[in-house]
């Protein structure tokens, strides 16, 4: 089974709260986020607890909990986004996280609930474009990249891949026209047609089946802000599990390389150039030998095959 996680013995299990958060913004999702920390923190007085919209995203809406001004621990409550599970596996999310933190590499996950979860609040900052240039701190990256990435699979289990079959659950979302007449003519008029996609999709499957990379634990979506740098500690943290999976891995930093470009803005001469992926990639692979217990040394060859399978994945995750 392609997207086949398996949790280690001995994770602790995370409760599912029968709890409903509203979505609606000001005090429409307080009743629900109090009842949760009355599980999750029942020392705190409700009155007392401030409550903080983080981040109001397409999938996603994620408010801080913390008493007053004290902000040394903080509940996150993560309310999922309408219909997101037509594109998120929530099970799957969920032993992602599990399997991460059992490795050190995910905060602690305090519960589920019906529309949700809670997790640890990471201490840090959130990177932007301009901070994944620099050399301290993407090496930092690089390394906890591949400490991900060498994650083994249960029992020896060999994991395949679920980047065609997610691939092709996205292509059978896409419209095939909208209602109003100017935005259908755009989609019309700028937009390959399926026909089209879906040859290009075959002619990658083909292409990238056969470059090599090995399938291993990835987190799919490693744009900037799903970094969290803790310049104290020197040390990044990756948050945001919901596309963890098994894939190649070639797909994972080809993913990270186009994410240099930015979200909203996007500005593709910002995409690393050849000098700062050797460098990248030189870190990542002395990491990834030293997690394999294979010592450290690292050939040009190996940089040059990893450069050449990363910008050829880089295309199919655009």
């Amino acid at each position: 089974m392609a997207n086949y996680i398996h949790v280690p013995p001995g994770s602790p299990e995370v409760p599912k709260l029968d709890i409903t958060v509203s979505e609606r913004e000001g005090p429409g999702y307080r009743p629900g986020a109090l009842q949760l920390l009355r599980r999750l923190r029942p020392h705190w007085r409700p009155e007392e607890v401030t409550l903080q919209l983080f981040t109001d995203g397409i999938t996603n809406k994620l408010i801080g909990c913390y008493v007053g001004d004290v902000t040394d621990d903080v509940v996150l409550v993560r309310i999922y986004g309408n219909k997101t599970e037509l594109l998120v596996d929530r099970d799957e999310e969920v032993k992602s996280f599990r399997v991460l933190q059992a490795h050190g590499c995910a905060p602690q996950l305090y519960c589920t609930f019906n529309n949700g979860l809670c997790y640890e609040f990471m201490q840090g900052e959130a990177l932007d474009p301009e901070h994944v240039c620099n050399p301290d701190i993407f090496r930092l990256i690089a390394r906890q990249l591949a400490k991900i990435h060498t994650i083994h699979a249960h029992n020896g289990w060999i994991p395949k891949s679920n980047l065609w079959l997610k691939m092709g659950k996205y292509f059978s979302l896409i419209p095939t026209e909208f209602a109003d007449e100017e935005v259908n003519k755009r989609f019309l008029s700028d937009i390959p047609s399926p026909q089209v996609l879906q040859e290009e999709m075959a002619w990658m499957k083909e292409r990238l089946s056969n470059l090599g990379s090995p399938v291993v634990l990835c987190h799919n979506d490693l744009l900037c802000k799903n970094i969290i740098y803790n310049k104290k500690r020197g040390d990044v943290q990756f948050i945001d599990y919901e596309y963890s999976g098994y894939n190649y891995l070639a797909y994972d930093i080809g993913n990270h390389f186009n994410e240099f470009a930015g979200v909203n803005e996007v500005d593709y001469s910002l995409y690393p150039n050849r000098k700062l992926q050797e460098q990248w990639l030189r870190s990542y692979l002395e990491a990834y030998k030293e997690y394999k217990g294979f010592g450290t040394e690292v050939s040009e060859k190996e940089v040059e095959v990893l450069y050449v399978q990363v910008n050829q994945f880089a295309l199919v995750n655009n």
